[in-house]
């Protein structure tokens, strides 16, 4: 019989890393202890707090446990999923970000941490050993903490003799206290998938057209979001898409301003994409990151770099825009995309402006910059870390780039990444499994289950659309996606997960629906 880990009962082992390596800490009657450093595991384990004179990189908490019977661990990703989120079995070295699900013949057993939190946190699963791993570093060093206090991590235990998926949203809903929701249903197109930065505001008022058409006389209306390729950079140099933000390329003469407006005459909701920590404007090069790989992106430490980006915000929202999607900022950051990320989440020898500060409490100090900034607008962050964003966007991608090039893309980014990241959908946020890629490379029997499924899961639906891949047919599927998606739709729920890392059973609006990716 399995015996798993308790986070009431003592750990086995307490340790933490500075410039010295990994040391184990000493137990005093209420803490943890080395040197002049401390932790102390609250009651019932439920919170970890630091305190430390020397820079301290990361804490790692081990509790025992005897895995005896077969299992199938599920965990997260530190921001989107890449098509590789599965229930596995025990694998020792599978990092685990943010939480872990164990699933055996009769119970499903959760630890995790709470959303919003100070570090970057990820358990490890073994037969013998829970591992929780906080890394509290600033950048690629230790955080220098000067004598104060920092609550690391709130960790949750919970199990349930429910089915794993509810289990599992049960779970989500105990990590976030106050999960942030659209105030209706999110729908419409995205350029994106069918121009690939190559748009116009010509072309963005004949995709306003048609996705105002297809929604007929919808009481909710559709977004029609202007994506990567109307900054004024874009044509001037190539390969670039990053900042000022305060003026349009020569494809679109009229300005955004003028083109929100068309647009809402239209019948559309305005939506803009922009990158807020790519900027070539004249900045001081103390507001750049000073990373091995180049002074390039902008510091979200830096008290100037944050009012830039809502300085950004709130033009957008001045010039009528209803929804922002911000775009590259957890790659700008780190240096790498999530699936790279490991255990190591970035490069050594670098820092933040503010060494005193955590990676994630600057990570959370900038998503809030945005918010605040944005305060009436429809916030989707994409490539951002869901576990920081909860409560403060209204809407996160939980996948990987779909395509209008290629169906096996899609097939890998959307269907995985939308099943595994439903239970945290209206626990944390509303969840988009991105674009329907609607073009004549990707076939039309695949692209419409895509559709489907997006339309009747109660997620965000976009739609990027090659008009020349449009016919009848389409039309009528297009208008039927939209009536769902404009409406209240009942959450769906992968109902193969267990086993199918692309699921293809899935219950819809309370009817069993069956797809052939």
């Amino acid at each position: 019989m399995n015996r798993y880990a308790s986070i009431r009962e003592c750990p086995e082992y307490v340790g933490i890393e500075t410039a010295r390596g990994w040391e184990q800490m000493e137990k005093t009657r209420d803490c943890y202890g080395l040197r002049d450093t401390t932790v102390i595991i609250g009651e019932d384990g439920k919170s970890v707090s630091l305190t430390a004179w020397e820079p301290v990189l990361r804490l790692r908490i081990c509790w025992r446990q005897e895995i005896s019977e077969p299992v199938k661990v599920l965990g997260d990703h530190w921001e989107r999923g890449y098509g590789d989120l599965e229930w596995r079995g025990v694998v020792p070295e599978r990092v685990l970000p943010w939480y872990v699900l164990v699933s055996d013949a009769a119970d499903v057993h959760c630890w995790g941490v709470k959303t919003g939190g100070n570090a970057f946190c990820s358990f490890r699963f073994e037969a013998k050993r829970l591992t929780l791993e906080i890394d509290v570093r600033c950048g690629g060093e230790g955080v220098m903490l000067n004598g104060k206090s920092l609550l690391a991590a709130e960790i949750v235990e919970f199990f349930s003799s429910e089915r794993p998926y509810l289990a599992a949203k049960m779970f989500c809903q105990r990590l976030c206290a106050q999960p942030r929701m659209p105030e209706g249903p999110v729908y419409g197109g995205n350029d994106w998938y069918s121009a690939y930065g190559n748009n116009s505001s010509a072309l963005i008022l004949e995709h306003s057209r048609m996705i105002a058409d297809w929604a007929g006389d919808n009481a909710v209306r559709p977004y029609m979001v202007v994506d990567d390729g109307w900054e004024i950079c874009h044509s001037g140099l190539p390969g670039y898409n990053g900042g000022p933000w305060g003026m349009s390329n020569r494809n679109f003469p009229e300005g955004m301003a003028s083109l929100a407006d068309k647009m809402k005459k239209i019948g559309v909701r305005p939506g803009l994409w922009f990158r807020p920590l790519l900027n070539a404007g004249k900045v001081p090069a103390s507001w750049k990151l000073q990373r091995p790989d180049g002074e390039r992106y902008l510091d979200p430490s830096v008290d100037g770099v944050l009012e830039l980006v809502s300085e950004d915000m709130k033009r957008f929202s001045d010039w009528g825009f209803e929804l922002v999607k911000h775009d590259y900022s957890t790659y700008d950051i780190f240096g790498c995309w999530g699936m790279n990320m490991g255990s190591e989440l970035t490069c050594d020898g670098w820092h933040f402006s503010r060494e005193d500060l955590t990676t994630a409490q600057i990570i959370k100090q900038f998503y809030q910059a945005l918010r605040d900034a944005g305060k009436g607008l429809t916030i989707i962050g994409c490539n951002t870390v869901g576990h920081l964003a909860a409560g403060i966007f209204d809407i996160q991608r939980c996948g990987d780039d779909t395509s209008g090039r290629k169906w096996e893309v899609t097939r890998k980014m959307g269907p995985n990444t939308l099943a595994f990241r439903m239970p945290q959908h209206e626990t944390f946020f509303a969840v988009d499994g991105d674009c329907v890629g609607l073009t004549r490379n990707v076939p039309w029997e695949k692209n419409r289950q895509w559709l489907d499924l997006l339309a009747q899961s109660g997620t965000p639906l976009f739609v990027s659309v090659e008009a020349a891949a449009i016919g009848k047919e389409q039309e009528r599927a297009l208008r039927e996606a939209f009536k769902h998606a404009g409406s209240f739709q009942i959450p769906g729920e992968p109902l193969d997960w267990c086993w199918n890392t692309c699921p293809s059973t899935w219950l819809l609006n309370g009817q069993k629906v069956e797809f052939d990716w």
